[in-house]
Order: C-alpha cells, then sequence, then structure tokens
C-alpha cells in the first residue's frame, strides 16, 4: 500500500500543535501566555501557575519524527553527538518541549502528546540507531537492513507521555 501523504503544510501543523498544547495545559488548570507574531528563539507559549512558570517549545509533526538539530550538523560530518550537544546548549532550564504527533490521526481525534525536558531529548537522541546518534528524534523507528541501528527499535519513552503527573513533574524540576 502506498504512502499516504500529509495533506497539511508543516505551517498548519505548528498552529495546531501550539492550539492543542495551549488547550491542554489550560485544562490543567495553568495559565497559558500563547505568543503572536515572530516566535521567540526557545518557546512558543508559557504555562504558569501561581510563581511558577515554564517556556514551552511546541513542535508539531504528521510524519512520525521531529527534526531538531540538523541545523547543528557540520557540511560533511557525521557528528550526531556533538549536534545534540551544541542544541542542547541553546536551552534554558525552566524550558520543556511538547511534541505533538498527528500521523495517523482522524480530524477530530487527539494528536499523541509528549513531554520531555532538553535534557532527556539530548539523552535519547544519543542512543539512537544503537548509540550512533541521529538529529531526528523518532516516535517509533525500525532500523532497516542499511542502516546502522539495524535491529533494533527506537521509540519516545512512555513516561514522556503527556498527563497530569508528568506536567506536575516537569514544573517540580524545572522551577
Amino acid at each position: 500500500m502506498p504512502k499516504k501523504k500529509p495533506t497539511n503544510t508543516s505551517h498548519q501543523i505548528g498552529v495546531a500543535a501550539e492550539a492543542y498544547t495551549a488547550m491542554l495545559f489550560a485544562r490543567l488548570g495553568y495559565d497559558v501566555s500563547v505568543q503572536y507574531g515572530a516566535n521567540q528563539p526557545e518557546y512558543d507559549l508559557i504555562a504558569a501557575r501561581d510563581e511558577k512558570m515554564l517556556k514551552i517549545s511546541v513542535k508539531g509533526s504528521q510524519d512520525g519524527s521531529w527534526g531538531l538539530t540538523q541545523s547543528y550538523m557540520k557540511k560533511g560530518s557525521a557528528d550526531y553527538h556533538g549536534a545534540i550537544d551544541q542544541w542542547l546548549a541553546k536551552h534554558g532550564k525552566k524550558t520543556i518541549f511538547c511534541l505533538v504527533q498527528f500521523k495517523g490521526v482522524e480530524l477530530l481525534g487527539s494528536p499523541r502528546v509528549y513531554l520531555a525536558s532538553p535534557s532527556e531529548i539530548a539523552k535519547r537522541l544519543k542512543e539512537t540507531s544503537k548509540g550512533k546518534g541521529d538529529t531526528i528524534l523518532h516516535e517509533k523507528k525500525e532500523w532497516t537492513k542499511q542502516a546502522h541501528g539495524y535491529g533494533t527499535v527506537d521509540r519516545i519513552p512512555e513516561s514522556w507521555v503527556m498527563s497530569k503527573e508528568r506536567v506536575e513533574e516537569l514544573f517540580a524540576r524545572l522551577t
């Protein structure tokens, strides 16, 4: 069966992911401040309660993965770990990522949502493909015979699934 082409632009997916993320945090009782206009380099929205706040970088996807560190790769280099370290250094301790996945989700269905700190993402990226690393965070990737990671499956940790408990854990840890 041929692969179904995505029906939305990356901009549309980004807007939908940010709106969905804002709704989830608001439903959990957080005050949410959404940016309009030009994006800030580190975050898309802020969630706050009392004196505590988190900067949230929202990444939407409709293909099962999120490209995060490609821009840090040096031309002609395969230094995935170096690119990941450079990417990690750009993020503050009060930033978390909200990864929103629309692949396989019906129009009125709920996307899958994951929350992770930059350091958790960096660790996962470095473990990808039997430790070779990757610039792309995969929701679930089964490596084929041609790949360094052949015989393994890389996936988002179950502990990253968005829940009230996960949000509270990240607030407690990062604020």
